[in-house]
Order: C-alpha cells, then structure tokens, then sequence
C-alpha cells in the first residue's frame, strides 16, 4: 500500500488536554460554544440576523442534519442547535478565499494544512481553474469554466466515463436537474453521499416495509411508549433529537439506549430552549443503557427475539400482536424457526453484555406496544449491516409497533436534504417508473444500465475506467474510505470538478486539470431573471418545505446549484429539447416539471409555500405494506458478525467529534468525550491498555488488515475510556485510511468504517 496520503506530523500531536466527560449536555456550554463560533466567524450583529431565520418557516434551512423542524410552533430565535449554529458560521463567514489567496498559496502548500485549517480560509469567492502541469489555481470566467468541462465530456468515448456525485446539502431543485442533466448525457453514474451513510437502511426497509424511508413522524415521539436509540449519537450528531426524547420522557415513555460508547447526550440534557432548564441536574433521557460490543447488535437482537419467543410461548397472544401479524406480514414461521438455530449462550459473548441486561430490555419491549425504533450509522456501516436494520424490523413487526401513531421506524439522516436528494433521482439505480416518466416530460431517452455507487466509482477511476470526476458539493476524497486509494483514484481522472462554498482537502487531490465553482449557501439570496427565489428539501421524516436565504452572497461571482446546472447544460449539448435557461430563470418552473415526474408532488408550488410545507405519501406510516416483493411486510433471516479477532486485534470504529459535522472541522474539541484541542487520538479501554502496555497519551501507529492487505495511519495519541474490551474508537477522516475499499456491506455496499480490523503499535 502507498504512504498515508497526509499524515500529520507527531511534533503537531502537542497541546492535547483531557477533561472530565461532562454528567450532562447542551444547556449554557452549548449556548455560549455557538454564540462564539457566531462572533468568530460572522460577527454580532450579522449573526444575530442570520439565527433568527435559521429554521423559521420564512427563513432557510439549516445546512447542517436532517433533522425535522416542529410541524407547528417553531422556537423563536433557537429553533436550531449548537452544530446547527456552527454550520451556519462557516457557510456565513466573513473570512474569503480570493484569487489573491489562490496565487500566494500552492496546491502543494496547502496540501500540508490540516483539515480544520483549510476550512477556517474562508468562502470561496471566484470560479478557479487548476491547468494540467501547475502548482497554483488561477482565476477562470464562468463560460470558460463551463466550455472547458462540456468539451471534455463531449471527448469521452462513452458517457460511462464521467462520475456525477452528490452531497446532500443540495436542494431538490439543484438535484433535479443534476440528475437530469447527467441522465440526457448518457450515464446513470450518479453515487452520493447515501451510499456511505444510510444505504444500507434504504436496502433494508425497502426490502421489509416497502420504502426505504422511515415511517415515523416528528409527532410521534410525544405518543411513544418506549424509544429504543441504537448506534446513534444525537447528543453530537442530531442535538435537536434530544427535545423530541425529552417530551417522550415527560409523557412517561421510556428510552433504551444501546452503543458501545455511553454518549452524554442520551444520557441526560439541560434544554437549550427553555432558561429554566439552563440550571439544575438537567433531564435524565435513557432509562436502560446496553454498551454493546461493535459489530455485536445482530447477536443481540437475536437473544432478544428468542427471549420474546419463549415469552410468548409461555403466554400465548401476550407477547405477539398476531392480529397485525396475519394480516400484515410474511415469513413469522421461517424467521422463528431460523432463531431456534441460534444458542443464547453463542450469541452472548458477541454483545459484551449479560444475560441481566438483556432480559430487562426485552421486558421494555414486552410491555409496550407503541416503540420507536431510531439509528444512524453505528448500524449501517457494517459488513451486515443490512442485517442490522432488517432485525430491528423484525422486532416491530412482532409487536405490530410499525404503521400507527406512536410506533415506527425512524433512521435519523445526516446531511440536511440527502433524503430528497434521492427522492429527486439522485440514485445509480432509480427504477424503470421513475426513468419512463423522466423520458415522457423531457422527451429524450434515458439510460437503463445501473451506473456506479461510491465504491465502484472509486474502483473505476483507479482504474482509469472513468476520466472525469465531477462533484457537487462535499469534500469526496475525505468522506470515503481508504484514503490513499481515493487519492489515486482522482488523480487518474483528466479533469475532476468541484462544486462547493469552502476550501477543502478535495480541492488538493486533483486530477491532471481541476476546476473550482463557488456556489452561494443556504443562508444567501438567490436572484434569478424572474426574481429572488426559494429552494426546497425534504427532512428525515419526509417533509418537503421551501427555504430562503436573506444574506446577500459573499462574492458577486456566485451562482446557485442550478444555475451551474444549466450552464453546464447549455455548454455541453448542442442538440436539447430542455429549455435549461428559463427552467433556472424561475424556479417554480423546476418545481412543475418535478410534480410531472415524481409521484407526491401534486400542487408542489402552491403546497410548499403553506406554513411548514408538507408531508409525501409513505405506505410504512400508512401500513400498508404492497409495495414490497410479497405485498406484505416480510419476517427476514439475518446473521451475526462473523469477525474472529487473533491476538492483539482490536476493532476499530470511526466516529466524529462535537466540534464537527461529516468532514467539515468547526475546531479542534470533543467536548463531550472529554478531549480537548486534538484529532488524532485513538479510544481504548484500560484493560487492553494495560495488556498492550499503553499508558494514557502514548504514541502510537495503527495497522488495519484486510484480504491479506495492510493499511497504516502514523501518529494516534492513546486516550482511556468508557467502552468494551477489544473496541476501539478514532474520529474521521483522519482514520479513513484504515478503513478497506473492499470492506462493504452486503447488498448495500456500504463501507464497513465502523467494523475494521486494527492493531496497535506503539512508538
């Protein structure tokens, strides 16, 4: 394997400082962390404008999760969260990234900056042009920028050459025509950044419910009996989850919490939104707390399935809602029979967790019918991951807990519109429904071939399969996995384009040409030839509302996501029925031509200006289950991890730090660990510390394995903490170097990020 492609250098690994892991979160710290990240970045009093549209229902979307916002009334003035409020400093900042800065600082130069300090530089103000041979970008007008990439997809010798990727910061509208533009090229190479994410849940609810959505709605929380959080951290990830916890807590319904790390924010908030709640002890959320073994969940939903079996055995109808079950589902014999195959005593040793504790998560899920289930991508970025979720499934299909108020599923999404993102065909794979519709309004054929995912765009571009990378949006080369080999990969491409508001490590690993487009950001006007316009999303819980910037852009250079659409467009077809001009001269015009393509979008323009917008049809929350294979929801059969460690391995997980959201670095702290002003540390528990004859602090290497493979990350710091023995945690991407091309999940392809396999070298 080559050289770790940035390695920090162990005299930087300085200045670290361990705390005390806080009893509580959110509260005054959290208050006072995002008014700071303001000041810093924006200043007073544009701040204070800025975060009292944040979320209001004539203001703009948080570019941050997808969390929902209130179906009624909204907080005013903190109808956001800490992250939130960062994300929003770093998009609103006033520090720029000229061309001047462009001219002074080096490809190479800055390729030595780490991730935060590349972030921190500031808005990208002009389009900018990276020439095959030199070391500096330089300045390029829009229409050059445009004829330079249309003549260079037109020079490919099959439209399959190109990989169009996704973030899912981009709006349904930006994401239409991105994908109709690519689709009219000639290629469904469309991977995003679900395929790294919640893939997995797509596969694995699709399959079982029908959709590969959650059924749940922000409301449901206040109707919840029980609320089972597993392989999430909202306290970090999703803070504004931790009010919708809180009221299910006061309505009396109880939480489960289950993940190898006892994260701060499940276990206990102080509400940002209420002074009263700013002092005190705070709210106690989870009322049973499972530190489960990584990769060890199928295990344990096994025993607590055959647990439940027994219990039903014992009381006939108690347990199983067989009324539901008749009529609803499939397959109850085979996946009942399927656990009579699996020893409780087996299975045990995978969770790290005793019998006890299990036994009294199942009496939870025994006693209450209405159960939410949530999770994020401690789930979903395992080998079986897809296993992970259809079990969970399975559980709610026996307690007929999927389909009413109260009960659901609920997979909480990442970035803020990467559900409608795939909702608007942003998708390798999008069905033949969808294609036929695209083709009968835009009056072209469409291809048929499945294009690349995320790992097989990777695998492509090494291979020189594919010559043109183009992104919109996101930072590709550090949200993926096996950063050296992604490295590679982009620079095998002739050209690799990169849409984006702020400077980051993709702009550095280059094909032979590159290009920069700056775009404008949520929180900024968008004036088009008809007049200022709104853009949509569509939330978690599959909310389509409007948002709307009321800042004027950082740099009168800017274009918006589908005004670089269509310039594209216009610069690479000679011959096009789509009148890409007036489609971006007024945005209402997308909107319809979605309504004639998308089922659910009946009376867009006039819906999405209502009050909240509105919700699309989901047949799991309306339990009605025909869109599956069976036309039922199906019972499936799922299978443990089968990872066998040797001597001195450990399982290692990437996850993120409080001061970050997916690749963007807010700064250099994880509070709510404990860790203060340091990236590089690696999280062990004390007694394999203790057997590796590590001390706190020590420095150390990490060695990944994989198909006979190795990978090495130099340069980790040891931290003591909190989680089961032979586990181990490291933030990304610093780690993503150690995390296999080749490691994914079944039927998702998903990289495995949270199941590598590593060992531990000390300096």
């Amino acid at each position: 394997m080559s050289k770790e492609m940035n390695p920090q250098p162990p005299e930087k690994l300085t200045g670290i400082k361990l705390t005390e892991v806080p009893k509580t979160s959110v509260g005054v710290k959290a208050i006072k962390s995002a008014l700071t990240h303001i000041k810093d970045e924006v200043g007073v009093l544009k701040g204070i404008k800025l975060l009292k549209n944040l979320n209001q229902y004539d203001g703009f979307d948080c570019p941050g999760c997808a969390w929902p916002d209130p179906d009624a009334k909204r907080a005013f003035l903190a109808e956001y969260c800490e992250n939130g409020a960062k994300a929003v400093a770093e998009e609103a900042t006033k520090n720029k990234v000229s061309p001047m800065f462009f001219a002074t600082n080096s490809v190479s130069e800055m390729s030595k900056w780490s991730d935060f300090e590349l972030g921190k530089s500031g808005r990208i103000t002009n389009p900018m042009y990276l020439p095959e041979g030199k070391n500096n970008y330089e300045e390029i007008s829009w229409d050059d920028a445009f004829n330079l990439i249309g003549k260079e997809l037109n020079s490919l010798e099959t439209p399959d050459e190109a990989i169009f990727y996704t973030s899912g910061r981009t709006s349904n509208e930006a994401a239409f025509l991105y994908q109709l533009f690519v689709r009219q090229f000639g290629t469904n190479n469309l991977p995003d950044c679900s395929n790294m994410c919640h893939e997995s849940s797509g596969a694995a609810l699709s399959e079982t419910l029908g959709i590969g959505k959650g059924s749940v709605t922000l409301d449901d929380f206040n109707h919840a009996d029980l609320v089972i959080v597993i392989g999430q951290n909202p306290g970090t990830n999703h803070p504004r989850m931790l009010t919708a916890l809180g009221e299910t807590k006061k309505r009396g319904g109880k939480i489960i919490t289950i993940n190898p790390l006892p994260e701060v924010g499940l276990m206990n908030f102080k509400d940002p939104q209420n002074p009263l709640k700013w002092i005190g002890s705070g709210q106690d959320l989870t009322d049973l707390f499972l530190q489960v073994k990584i990769n060890g969940d199928v295990a344990l939903l096994k025993i607590i399935l055959k647990l439940m079996k027994e219990k039903e055995t014992e009381n006939p109808g108690k347990v199983f809602n067989h009324e539901f079950i008749e009529e609803k589902t499939v397959g109850l014999e085979e996946m009942l029979a399927d656990l009579d195959s699996y020893k409780i005593e087996d299975l045990l040793p995978q969770t790290g967790l005793t019998l006890d504790k299990i036994e009294q998560a199942t009496k939870m899920i025994i006693d209450n019918d209405n159960i939410i289930i949530c999770w994020a991508m401690g789930l979903t970025q395992h080998k079986n991951s897809v296993d992970n979720i259809r079990e969970l499934v399975n559980i709610l299909l026996l307690k007929g807990s999927i389909g009413k108020k109260g009960a659901g599923t609920c997979p909480v999404r990442g970035h803020s519109n990467v559900q409608g993102d795939r909702t608007m065909g942003i998708w390798e794979k999008m069905p033949k429904q969808f294609l036929d519709k695209l083709d009968d309004t835009f009056h072209f054929q469409s291809p048929r071939k499945h294009g690349f995912d995320v790992v097989e765009c990777i695998e492509a571009m090494h291979q020189k399969k594919a010559k043109i990378f183009f992104g919109m949006g996101g930072n590709f080369v550090s949200a993926t996995p096996d950063t050296n080999y992604t490295a590679k990969a982009l620079q095998n491409c002739q050209l690799t384009v990169h849409v984006s508001t702020k400077l980051n490590r993709s702009h550095l690993i280059h094909g032979k040409k590159a290009l920069i487009l700056p775009c404008l950001g949520r929180s900024e006007k968008d004036h088009q030839v008809s007049g200022e316009q709104f853009i949509t999303v569509e939330n978690s819980m599959g909310v389509v509302q409007k948002s709307q910037g009321h800042l004027s852009p950082v740099s009168e250079h800017l274009l918006s996501e589908p005004a670089i659409v269509a310039g594209l467009a216009n610069a690479t077809f000679k011959n096009t029925k789509v009148n890409w001009t007036e489609l971006i001269s007024n945005y209402d015009l997308i909107r319809n031509k979605i309504e004639k393509v998308i089922p659910g979008f009946k009376s867009y323009n006039e819906r999405v200006r209502k009050k909240g917008g509105f919700y699309l049809p989901n047949n799991a929350r309306e339990n009605n289950f025909k869109p599956t294979k069976t036309g039922k929801a199906n019972f499936t059969l799922n299978i443990p991890s089968d990872i066998k460690l040797k001597e001195n391995q450990f399982i290692m997980m990437t996850i993120r730090t409080h001061d970050q959201y997916n690749t963007t670095i807010y700064g250099l702290n994880d509070r709510y660990r404990g860790v203060l002003n340091e990236r590089r540390i690696i999280f062990m528990n004390a007694e394999d510390m203790k057997k590796q004859q590590l001390n706190p602090l020590d420095l150390v290497d990490l060695k990944s394995y994989f198909n006979n493979e190795e990978r090495i990350a130099k340069g980790f710091l040891v931290v003591a903490y909190d989680i089961p023995e032979k586990c181990t945690a490291t933030y990304f991407p610093e780690a993503n170097v150690l995390v296999p091309i080749n490691s994914v999940a079944h039927t998702s392809n998903t990289p495995a990020s949270k199941t590598v396999i590593i060992s531990i070298e000390k300096r």
